[in-house]
């Protein structure tokens, strides 16, 4: 069952970055006190990694005890390993501030010539891993995800095959219509498994896509819309891709 849904406002890019970070460090604290570790999904993108650049700086930062995170990816690119168009190389200055605290790194699979959906397969395998009970994922604590100007989300674009998926947890991604071609993402109902589902968009190149995805008009025309929490949703957004919801 999905929990409820909240729209948080922020003056702009800057202030929205912030006011996540802070929320999303008593987010981990809170699901360590009650689980005694947590899973959080991270997303790339400017609006997520300004989340990433404001979390490795709070003032806060060691209130959480890393030792006991697992980080994940919802999306990547399958480049080479150190391409800067990789979530993960973008998103390294925060885990070379948190992984030496004991961080749980799972990356997603580079590209090394091989088959894409063996790399998928191998994420899969990472995940199931980490599960509980034989179940094929861990349950999320937070999914971050970056909301696109086309109302996508990690790499599931509206009319594109992915979001059509159901079985598994890993896909890999041929033919995006944003480049590198070739992507892995976590299928709609992983997605849907998480406990919080955050939602980040900035700027007024989102405010279309914010507004439709919030009229939830399915998978296949915006999958942004598609996606909820078990627990709670939350939609982090500045007041230029706010600017087209209906008050």
């Amino acid at each position: 069952m999905s929990g409820g849904q909240r729209v948080l406002v922020h003056r702009d890019a800057a202030l929205l970055a912030q006011a996540a970070a802070a929320r999303l460090l008593t987010a981990l604290v809170d699901a360590q006190s009650a689980r005694g570790t947590a899973h959080l999904v991270l997303t790339g993108g400017r609006n997520g990694n300004a989340l990433l650049a404001a979390l490795a700086a709070h003032p806060a930062r060691d209130a959480v005890d890393w030792a006991h995170v697992d980080l994940w990816w919802g999306d990547e690119r399958y480049l080479p390993a150190g391409d800067p168009d990789r979530n993960a190389v973008q998103a390294a200055a925060f885990l070379d501030a948190v992984r030496p605290l004991g961080a749980r790194v799972h990356e997603m699979p580079a590209d090394g010539g091989g088959s894409a959906e063996d790399a998928a397969g191998r994420y899969a395998a990472d995940l199931a891993a980490a599960a509980d009970g034989g179940a094929q994922l861990p349950v999320f604590d937070v999914l971050l995800l970056g909301v696109g100007p086309d109302a996508h989300v990690a790499s599931l674009f509206p009319g594109h095959p992915g979001t059509e998926r159901t079985d598994g947890t890993v896909i890999a991604v041929h033919d995006s219509p944003k480049p590198p071609p070739t992507r892995f993402s976590l299928t709609l109902p992983a997605l849907r498994g998480a406990r919080q589902v955050w939602l980040l968009a900035a700027g007024e190149d989102k405010a279309e896509a914010v507004a439709l995805a919030r009229t939830a008009p399915g998978a296949a025309t915006a999958p942004a819309g598609a996606v909820r929490g078990t627990e709670q949703t939350l939609w982090f957004l500045d007041e230029a891709a706010a600017g087209k919801l209906a008050h």
